[in-house]
């Protein structure tokens, strides 16, 4: 690939037609070749090529796998990165050997062969929009249990805080998604996100949801300003993966306004910490974790993994934790629900904080069984499984290199 493609006018006649309406037309103009039946199959979520015609897929069923398709080369990869460049207004050649695209529904990032040495590299991650999790499914397939499916629905009635941590694949924004579709059809949602993944906008277009993105003009900083004047019960803020969305999310939560979020992190327990890491500045470590467990609630964490009794690549709910200040203003986590990777479950009754705080919010969780026995399934229930975090910060240090 020697040449690269110039920016071209887009023009459009129809006043009315938005620039996003405008870029979603000519985006399914392009041609994908035999990407297309790829791009078309709902059950897969990622396509990478790279390394001069090898193609890999990323299914809900089967995880990653690799696939044999002449078809797709680096001259269709070359053709669809200028296509990408001509609708972008960009170049991609030598001197800008990165492309990142997005329509509606579909983000592209493209390497330049001068830089992916055994030749061009692109991956494709598919947004759809739509609620990928249906309750009967995910409790069919043990993505969750029916009692914790229910605590959790039970908890955004109640406006908990909801962080939901996992790896990179393991489903942490169709989670947020789903739980976010249970919120009250009067309450106004506000999503803010770098790359546009929810589309909740999209898929409830009778509701009051404002769809706001950042770019280099507008920071989280700023948007998050404007989204307070538009007065929203609920944030969605994307990915907290940098110190300005560390501080998007306390500045939410002190506000009173609720938010749902994810974030990389290796268990749920361990996301105070994990925003922790991710602050550049030298906050107080005791201030700020008071912050963030008085103020956000639960934290659940996801993981995805290959099943080797069933053969398919599985996602599911591992990790339920609670976080709470008590009255001796100590920060604590209590984690309401794990299940080890040998399959079995524990399940703590929520603390008192939790149970008082709903209370205060009209949801009772005190008188309710969350245990699953229609479903058979076995827990030992705990009265208490907390640990002092407090205790903690000591090895702050030492424990966020490992998250």
């Amino acid at each position: 690939m020697n040449q690269g493609i110039n920016a071209y006018d887009i023009k459009s006649n129809d006043s009315k037609s938005t620039s996003t309406e405008i870029n979603d037309n000519l985006f399914s103009n392009i041609d994908f070749g035999p990407l297309k039946t790829y791009l078309d199959d709902d059950n897969i979520t990622d396509i990478s090529y790279s390394n001069n015609g090898q193609v890999w897929l990323k299914s809900l069923d089967r995880g990653v796998y690799r696939v044999e398709n002449p078809g797709i080369n680096n001259e269709l990869i070359e053709k669809i990165a200028f296509q990408c460049a001509n609708i972008m207004g960009k170049t991609f050649n030598m001197a800008s050997p990165f492309l990142d695209s997005e329509s509606s529904e579909l983000r592209m990032n493209f390497v330049h062969d001068s830089i992916a040495r055994n030749g061009v590299a692109v991956v494709f991650r598919k947004t759809p929009a739509k609620i990928r999790l249906k309750k009967d499914k995910i409790i069919e397939e043990n993505y969750i249990t029916l009692g914790i499916h229910d605590f959790l629905i039970d908890c955004v009635k109640g406006h908990c805080n909801i962080i939901v941590s996992g790896e990179t694949g393991s489903g942490k924004t169709e989670l947020v998604k789903y739980l976010a579709s249970h919120t009250a059809e009067n309450e106004k949602i506000v999503t803010i996100e770098d790359t546009l993944e929810l589309h909740l906008d999209k898929i409830y277009p009778h509701r009051d949801i404002v769809a706001m993105k950042t770019n280099n003009i507008a920071s989280y900083s700023d948007v998050l300003v404007t989204c307070m004047r538009q007065n929203p019960k609920w944030i969605l803020l994307s990915e907290v993966r940098s110190a300005e969305a560390v501080t998007a999310v306390r500045n939410s939560i002190s506000s009173g306004h609720n938010i749902l979020s994810t974030i990389h992190a290796d268990r749920a327990s361990s996301i105070p910490y994990r925003l922790y890491s991710l602050l550049e500045s030298n906050i107080d470590v005791n201030q700020f974790m008071s912050t963030i467990y008085r103020y956000i609630q639960l934290g659940v964490h996801v993981r995805a993994r290959y099943d080797k009794k069933t053969g398919k690549f599985l996602r599911e709910v591992c990790e339920v934790s609670e976080f709470y200040v008590t009255d001796d203003n100590i920060p604590e986590s209590h984690i309401i629900y794990r299940k080890n990777t040998d399959g079995t479950e524990i399940m703590n009754k929520p603390s008192k904080y939790l149970i008082d705080y709903l209370n205060a919010q009209g949801v009772d969780i005190e008188n309710k069984n969350y245990t699953n026995e229609n479903n058979n399934t076995e827990f030992e229930i705990n009265e208490e499984e907390k640990v002092d975090d407090l205790e903690k910060t000591q090895y702050l240090d030492l424990d966020t290199e490992e998250l």
